[in-house]
């Protein structure tokens, strides 16, 4: 017989809960996930469902009918990008705890998309979210399907997830990693086109409009989809610009493109910026009228946005597919 794990006591109500089971089938899913939405309803939480549908249905059928059930289609959560989670979150928490609920507890599954590059902003969100979810009123159960996840993504959920649950309890995660020493042992991928003849070269920016201009010519002789590429074009203005009022001179900047992927690379030579987190929310929280938001919206815009800094200024490199 299989003792019991003791239980965790999960923090006041207004502090982020991370939790993750990891499941090899739909019956242990709802066996971990079940009692956790229970125990919620049972102290007035609101409980909402956002994982894969018949599974959904299943967990659904398990609890029977409840007033405190939001069952959400999980693209309309996740979204196509991390940053726009991370707002889905933040309103689903309001919209729940303005209806009474002191609390929401999400039944999460993340789709970590089909390559290890969109695998890689996940891991990143999910280390993230511990930080910008950290004083809403959440708690989160994260469900890994074991059958189907790659190990990258399933050692990735066991490194950002403060506690574990499965069918014997609640317990700490004695693997995971303060979330900024995580996401900064993240490795930088290779981008192969950065191998290849620059669409745009420019080694010292200094006619900003000129620049905006010559990025949106040869981005419209690529083709492909009009908004992705309009998103692009303003992503690199913003940065562009960000580089040339924060950072150091010489600003450089470099265009990739393939038939079907576009990549540009920023580099400043200013003083860098050591913050893994920037760029998932605002700078400066609701306060809008004080900028700080190019980052957010290149994370919002583009597929892949990375933030590099080796000690001699700061790169941001961007990129995005064309269709």
């Amino acid at each position: 017989m299989t003792p019991a794990r003791p239980a965790v006591t999960p923090g006041p109500a207004n502090v982020y809960e991370h939790d993750l089971a990891v499941y090899d089938s739909p019956e242990q899913l709802v066996a971990v996930a079940a009692p956790f939405l229970r125990a919620g309803l049972a102290v007035g939480d609101a409980a909402v469902i956002a994982i894969e549908e018949s599974c959904a249905r299943l967990l659904l059928d398990a609890l029977g009918d409840d007033d405190g059930i939001v069952v959400a289609e999980r693209s309309g959560v996740y979204g196509s990008r991390p940053p726009a989670a991370i707002t889905a979150f933040r309103k689903l928490a309001q919209e729940r705890t303005s209806s009474g609920h002191s609390r929401v507890r999400v039944v999460g599954d993340t789709d970590f998309g089909p390559t290890a590059r969109e695998w890689l902003e996940w891991q990143r969100y999910e280390a993230v979210i511990n930080q910008a979810l950290g004083t809403q009123p959440l708690w989160g159960l994260c469900v890994y399907d074991a059958r189907r996840l790659p190990d990258q993504v399933l050692e990735a959920g066991l490194h950002t997830h403060p506690h574990l649950v499965d069918e014997h309890g609640r317990r700490p995660n004695p693997d995971y990693v303060d979330p900024a020493d995580y996401l900064r042992s993240l490795p930088v991928p290779v981008e192969p086109l950065e191998a290849t003849e620059p669409l745009l070269q420019v080694d010292d920016v200094s006619d900003f409009i000129g620049l905006r201009h010559a990025v949106g010519e040869r981005l419209a002789r690529l083709g492909g989809d009009p908004d992705r590429v309009e998103d692009l074009h303003l992503a690199i203005d913003e940065m562009s610009s960000n580089a040339v009022r924060h950072g150091g001179p010489p600003v450089r900047l470099r265009l990739w493109a393939s038939a079907d992927r576009v990549v540009c690379r920023i580099s400043d030579h200013g003083a860098g910026m050591d913050d893994p987190f920037a760029g998932y929310g605002p700078a400066h929280g609701t306060d809008l009228s004080r900028g700080g938001m190019g980052l957010w919206l290149a994370r919002q815009l583009c597929d892949n946005v990375d933030v590099i800094d080796a000690g001699t200024g700061l790169t941001v490199r961007l990129a995005t597919a064309l269709r």
